[in-house]
């Protein structure tokens, strides 16, 4: 007699996990202890706790619920569940944990592939998922080999990774028998395989359901067609198109060969993957019965049926045209296209806390994009909300996972200042009562460590906080105690960062290497632990990040046998990312953020499907680095657009709700960005969805204050007696153009910070050459044969950058020679250096003038020459002209004041000697007197007329220090922020 096979389908309108639970209930549910005997098989855990939550939410005063077992999923490193491996059946050997096998593919990818640790970590996890999916679809390896001589023109990188691969799949076996160990999904097929014969020679004595598992394998088919033949046992699959016509279900495949050549199966279609299931299991879909039993808050039924006629096969579409619109109608269904990831959040935030108006309602967004999720969450925050996001965290993005990554970054970076700060300035490093002691002195490291970088090492930020003078000197010796504190702390891991480079050096001895990455990974858990106490350790994030550390210092001895000490950060995060963090509580009961795999099988009130455009719903194709397409195809394994097809499953399962918000915004962070293809499929059935009519317009509105009050152009006008007396000629060409940078500057006493390990800057590069210039005047008497050697000494300096030495080497060296060369000159006609970097003062208008001249030369008997190093081209003439840069005037103007000690005469000539490019040589010299009309005498009286009118408006009288009087002159922003110039620049009338 033939049997027929319990199947049935939840349509996509009905809550998958509410209407099992609804028919589990009602047919089992009339004694106190029945639905205990039953047995219901699920896919994953996460399956199990939708369904565990759905009996919860349906039980009245207590309820027993059934055995919940998931049957395992290789993809999340999920082990099948205990009721399926019996005590006294056959046994089968346990599976190889999944850090060591990832680090153990990892060596053997290594020893291949001759690549560093990061990405042969990278490749291995790839490598286990193409050996998982060879298991999994019950492929032989040793078709590889046949599959390639079909292939001979095959591209010459496939056949590279098909010849390594074939040579890993030959050692891998042999590494798993040595350790007696076999993969998760082999152990996964022994055990489906082993229950399937043992209900086939005798069924089970309780009631088994297997549900919402979609997986097409063949073990899990087989299993599924035994069950749904048992006397006590049932299938129920989601969501399956029962009104699907037969010919357009057809069309989705498999095909067989027609004319030497296969119709190519259209995998991405949301019914692809349950139609291969029926086939491998044997069953027609004409077999299969509608769920009789509803969630309690389904949707209309028509909704299914828009739903499936929106999914349409390609070559079916063209019925849109004359279905009635009944059949393309998605009442229930709003959509909402926002300008940007930012705004779309804050849309979707709102409707989820309008949701909670409505006792008892429930909201779920739904999204593969977590940073969406994210920005949703935060949005939530202000008012006081934490969703549930079931997703959780990637381990690398936690407090603990950051501080761990930021350990290793400081370690392999031998302590440059932007890791090293990072480090110490972890809101996990001493918390509690030594928090802000502790803040302190890191504030007063961050401001010594401004500008190049230091010494490689703990040893070179010591020297560093040890050496300079003035300001900058001040600044080290207030950070040294502090810093004796930290170095103290950090040794450790310095030594065993140094021992994991020692190593490297030691490539033939791997087992070494492998002791040296244990020892760099203890090393990091030690310094956390010092730095953090049990801080790092607590709490869900802090005991994930224990048990990964210890999983790695395990199975460090069987990872890569070169571990690069730059890829070691690269390292951790690639591990940190795969471990998802959830939080365990605390979180709000009717609001969930929800991933693909979590929304699966379970429906709120409001399903919210957000960011629905094409490389986030659905995501790009993952390639596969080890087979090419087609010979994915030949094996029978599934394409690269099968997870377009779940990804489809999901969206029709999600809009199937019965309130539902649809969302996408119209760029990314980069770029213009394209509707996925699902909303366009919704848009074009329906002739366009009905639009949310509030959401977007509130979001706009949330953050937008009640009135505009841009601030004005600032203008303070401080009392005269409180205004400087004393003033650089530096500060001049400021003043005038620029009048409330000066009255920052010099009045406010704001000065901005360099950045940490900055690349060396122009004003850098310029005090440098200056210094070479000036000792080589005082201490070697320009010797022209000495200056080269002192500007090499400056390049061969260890802080200086190796990209700064490689760049500015060749033009400083040809430019420096242009200088001793032209001191020579100068020396022949009788011109004689006197005096360099030498400070002057003198009281002009009632102003305290002060300024350093670079140099100053004696040519004559009574004419004085005032000379400027630049780095850069000299000033302009226009800028002479109008007023502006006349710093060597006032130069001049102190030596005929007698301001500059020693130095008596009348200035005569002034020079800028740059070191930039001048018709194709490097170095050239210029007057500053620009106008060829104008003598020496005029251009010290114009800067001196200029200065007194200045000091005159700005210093000894009441003229407001307006902000940007000469925008042309005054380049630098640093006091842009604030003076709050793009508030008020552009509209001053």
């Amino acid at each position: 007699m033939t049997i027929r096979p319990s199947l049935y389908t939840i349509p996509p309108h009905r809550s998958f996990s509410d209407a099992l639970a609804a028919g589990l209930l009602a047919r089992f549910g009339g004694e106190p202890t029945a639905l205990a005997r039953r047995i219901v098989l699920l896919p994953n855990n996460r399956a199990a706790r939708a369904v565990s939550d759905a009996f919860v939410r349906r039980s009245d005063g207590g309820l027993l619920l059934p055995r919940l077992v998931p049957i395992g999923d290789p993809e999340l490193d999920e082990r099948i569940g205990g009721a399926l491996d019996p005590l006294g059946a056959e046994p089968v050997p346990p599976a190889i944990d999944p850090t060591e096998r990832q680090m153990r593919l990892a060596r053997l990818v290594q020893g291949h592939r001759g690549v560093d640790a990061a990405e042969a970590l990278r490749l291995a996890g790839d490598l286990g998922r193409t050996l998982d999916q060879l298991i999994i679809e019950e492929v032989a390896p040793t078709r590889l080999r046949d599959v390639a001589a079909d292939l001979p023109d095959l591209a010459v990188h496939w056949q590279s990774s098909l010849a390594t691969l074939e040579l890993i799949l030959r050692d891998w076996p042999e590494e798993l028998t040595r350790l007696g160990r076999i993969d998760l999904a082999e152990r996964r097929n022994r055990l489906l395989n082993a229950l399937e014969r043992r209900w086939r020679n005798a069924s089970p004595p309780a009631f088994v359901c297997a549900a919402g598992i979609t997986t097409s394998a063949p073990a899990v088919a087989r299993l599924l067609r035994r069950v749904a033949l048992l006397e006590q046992g049932m299938v129920v699959l989601p969501a399956l198109d029962l009104a699907m016509p037969d010919d357009e279900w057809e069309l989705l495949g498999p095909h067989d060969g027609e004319g030497g050549r296969q119709r190519r199966a259209a995998e991405s279609h949301p019914q692809f993957h349950l139609k291969l299931l029926l086939d491998r299991m044997g069953v027609a879909r004409g077999e299969v019965d509608t769920w009789r039993w509803g969630g309690g808050r389904d949707a209309p039924a028509v909704r299914s049926r828009a739903i499936g006629n929106a999914m349409a096969p390609p070559e079916a579409t063209s019925k849109w045209e004359k279905m009635k619109p009944a059949e393309r109608r998605l009442s229930g269904v709003r959509a909402l296209e926002l300008a940007d990831p930012a705004e779309e959040a804050q849309a979707i935030a709102i409707a989820m806390r309008e949701a909670l108006e409505t006792p008892g309602k429930t909201a779920a967004l739904v999204t593969p994009d977590r940073n969406l999720a994210r920005r949703v969450s935060a949005h939530l925050k202000r008012w006081g909300i934490e969703a549930d996001d079931s997703a959780g965290r990637p381990l690398s993005q936690t407090p603990p996972g950051t501080l761990l990554l930021a350990i290793a970054s400081a370690a392999v970076e031998r302590f440059a200042p932007v890791p090293l700060l990072t480090l110490l300035n972890h809101p996990l490093v001493r918390q509690g009562e030594e928090r802000l002691p502790w803040l302190d002195g890191v504030r007063l490291l961050d401001l010594a460590l401004r500008g190049p970088r230091p010494a490689a090492g703990l040893s070179g930020v010591s020297a560093y906080l040890s050496e300079g003078e003035g300001r900058d000197a001040r600044k080290r010796k207030r950070a040294q105690s502090f810093w004796k504190e930290a170095a103290a702390l950090l040794h450790p891991l310095e030594e065993a960062a140094r021992a994991l480079a020692d190593d490297q050096e030691r490539l033939w001895q791997p087992r070494e290497h492998a002791q040296g990455l244990g020892r760099i990974l203890e090393s990091i858990r030690e310094t956390a632990s010092t730095l953090a106490g049990d801080a790092v350790w607590r709490g869900p994030a802090g005991r994930a990040a224990a048990d990964l550390l210890t999983a790695l210092e395990e199975a460090s001895a069987h990872g890569p046998e070169r571990v690069e000490p730059a890829s070691l950060p690269a390292l951790l995060e690639r591990m940190m990312e795969g471990q998802a963090v959830r939080p365990p509580y605390g979180q709000h009961p009717r609001l969930f953020i929800w991933g693909l795999l979590e929304a699966r099988l379970q429906q709120a009130d409001l399903m919210i499907l957000a960011g629905l455009n094409e490389g986030t719903w659905p995501a790009a194709a993952s390639p596969d680095p080890w087979l090419a397409p087609r010979i994915r195809a030949d094996l029978g394994l599934p394409s690269l657009e099968r997870r377009i097809g779940l990804a489809a499953h999901d969206f029709a399962c999600g809009i199937g709700a019965r309130q539902v918000l649809v969302t996408r915004a119209r760029r990314d962070a980069r770029s213009p960005a394209i509707a996925s293809r699902f909303w366009l499929r919704i848009e074009a059935m329906t002739g366009g969805v009905t639009r949310e009519p509030n959401h977007g317009r509130w979001a706009k509105a949330l953050d937008r204050p009640g009135e505009f009050l841009p601030a004005s152009r600032p203008a303070p006008a401080p009392e005269p007696k409180l205004r400087p007396r004393i003033l650089y000629v530096t500060d001049v060409d400021r003043l005038k153009a620029d009048p409330y940078a000066f009255y920052a500057k010099r009045m406010l006493r704001l000065s901005s910070l360099d950045p940490a390990d900055a690349d060396p800057t122009p004003a850098w590069r310029g005090s440098a050459v200056h210094k070479v210039l000036q000792d080589w005047m005082e201490e070697d008497d320009c010797d022209p044969a000495r200056l080269r050697p002192r500007a090499e000494a400056l390049l061969d300096d260890p802080g200086v950058h190796p990209m700064l030495h490689a760049l500015w080497q060749p033009r400083l060296m040809e430019a420096i020679d242009f200088i001793a060369a032209e001191m020579a000159k100068g020396r022949d006609s009788g011109r004689k250096p006197m005096k360099a970097e030498i400070e002057g003062k003198a009281e002009i208008a009632g102003i305290e003038l002060r300024g350093i001249a670079d140099r100053i030369d004696r040519c004559g008997e009574d004419v004085l020459a005032v000379v400027d190093y630049k780095t850069g081209k000299p000033p302009s003439r226009k800028a002479v002209d109008e007023g502006f840069s006349l710093q060597l005037g006032l130069l001049g103007l102190i030596a005929e004041r007698g301001g500059f000690p020693d130095t008596e005469g009348r200035a005569g000539r002034f020079e800028y000697w740059s070191l930039a490019k001048d018709k194709g040589k490097f170095g050239y010299v210029v007057s500053a007197d620009l106008r060829s009309d104008m003598e020496p005498e005029e251009f010290v009286a114009k800067a001196a007329a200029h200065f007194t009118k200045a000091a005159e408006a700005w210093l000894t009288g009441s003229e407001p220090f307006t902000a940007k009087l000469h925008p042309i002159y005054a380049p630098y922003g640093d006091y842009d922020q604030l003076m709050r110039l793009d508030e008020w620049y552009g509209r001053e009338d």
